[in-house]
């Protein structure tokens, strides 16, 4: 019975990460639609990058906040990024994205750009802010 209940967990867990995945992919095709309002578009690009990185923001050995990253701050960011966008460009984006996702085609590079970037501004501001300490 344990075991039963352990694959209906593990099977739900992977279609929840599959939508999960097309549903950022969909989020990736629909910020380059003109129809979106740039502000969205922008913010909905950071959020795709940061969701398929395979870079975390915030690493998870880091003690409970490297899975607030995770937990929290993915799922708000792809929720406010979909309020975002026109309904009629995320159903046309979705459609494509199925069809994406059906041929194996999802993927991103541009996460780990953003990510490295961000830990570099990160760095350079503690670097400032330690700079600035010393030299009081």
């Amino acid at each position: 019975m344990a075991t039963e209940n352990s694959h209906s967990v593990l099977e739900r867990l992977k279609r929840f990460a599959g939508r999960l995945e097309m549903e950022t992919y969909a989020l990736y095709l629909a910020y380059k639609d003109p129809r979106v309002p740039w502000i969205a578009r922008v913010f909905t690009a950071l959020v795709v990058a940061h969701t398929l990185s395979p870079i975390d923001t915030i690493p998870d050995f880091i003690p409970v906040l490297g899975y607030l990253d995770d937990l929290i701050i993915t799922p708000l960011g792809i929720y406010l990024a979909l309020k975002m966008i026109p309904e009629q460009v995320m159903v046309e984006a979705r459609q494509k994205a199925a069809a994406a996702q059906q041929q194996g085609k999802i993927h991103s590079r541009g996460g780990i750009v953003i990510v490295v970037l961000t830990w570099m501004v990160g760095l350079v501001i503690l670097g400032a802010v330690i700079y600035k300490i010393i030299n009081r």
